[in-house]
């Protein structure tokens, strides 16, 4: 019996499992499958860590964990997740408590060269990659999901660059006359086709209406979906979404719909970023180990 499986080896998971293994957990990490980070050149704001390679910070993240006996490391997937509090079920491994920390899966919009740029010169946060590529040509994209913020984000980007055009077909006429009034150029007709490859990069963006529009790097956040065990989980054990589709979880805790299922990192966040997801495992182990040490214990007054 273990005391955590922990779902997910990005830096979520990975913080969470140090967390515990110094708490003297008996834990097992299940990481496997594809990377949300696999086309990033680096990680950053991740202080300390800053302009690291995605494949280095899991290299170090590993070679410290191995410091912990009790801390096992899987490249294993997990199809699904059974039992319940006390008795979690994932491949061979039984143990009392669950963490998700699986991320989630970006949805390539249909336009052609974007599934080809992506990670590379089509970005969502400014935050991660904004200082490299500074002063330079961008767009910026906002979505059906995402035109509510779209004035805050144009405004916003303009800390990196001058240089900034917003593609505009998804936004009411309100919405465009306030960004082109902050004096950024608004295309209303839709992107066709992204120009550019892996080797060279973005050069521009052609629009439905015959328009080129030269950009460097294009800015958007397209819709997300949850990996499949914790779809199994929303279909098999009621586990609650929000209204956009994250995981559901108490703030403090971390705790999910289903008892002594925990969440933390991107799959129950619009706030994306490494650091971020790493300081939410962190809570999330801390958690569970509170959780854990009051196993068939009763508090009075609780």
């Amino acid at each position: 019996m273990h005391d955590v499986i922990i779902i997910g080896g990005g830096p979520a998971g990975l913080s969470a499992a140090l967390a515990l293994g110094r708490a003297r957990r008996k834990v097992c990490v299940f990481d496997s499958g594809p990377r949300r980070n696999a086309e990033a050149v680096h990680v950053h704001n991740f202080v300390t860590r800053d302009g690291v390679t995605p494949d280095e910070f899991r290299r170090t993240a590993h070679d410290q964990l191995a410091t912990y006996p009790n801390v096992e490391l899987r490249s294993e997937p997990i199809a699904e997740i059974t039992g319940a509090r006390g008795s979690f079920r994932a491949n061979d491994i039984t143990a009392k408590r669950v963490l998700l920390a699986t991320g989630l899966i970006d949805d390539m919009l249909p336009i052609p060269g974007f599934r080809e740029l992506w990670g590379r010169s089509i970005f969502q946060c400014p935050y991660c990659h904004g200082w490299e590529i500074q002063d330079r040509r961008w767009g910026f994209l906002p979505l059906p999901h995402t035109a509510a913020h779209a004035i805050l984000f144009a405004l916003q980007i303009r800390a990196w660059t001058d240089r900034v055009v917003v593609f505009g077909q998804h936004l009411d006429a309100a919405t465009r006359a306030t960004i082109e009034g902050a004096g950024i150029p608004v295309h209303a007709s839709p992107i066709a086709k992204l120009a550019g490859d892996r080797a060279r990069g973005l050069e521009e963006a052609e629009l439905a209406d015959g328009t080129r529009v030269p950009v460097d790097a294009l800015f958007t956040q397209p819709t997300q979906q949850q990996v499949p065990v914790v779809r199994q989980l929303v279909a098999t054990r009621g586990l609650v979404l929000d209204d956009v589709g994250f995981v559901n979880v108490e703030p403090m805790k971390r705790e999910t719909s289903i008892p002594g299922v925990f969440a933390g990192g991107d799959l129950a966040t619009r706030m994306q970023a490494a650091i971020l997801a790493a300081a939410q495992g962190m809570q999330a182990a801390a958690a569970i180990n509170v959780d854990l040490a009051l196993d068939g214990v009763t508090i009075p007054g609780h």
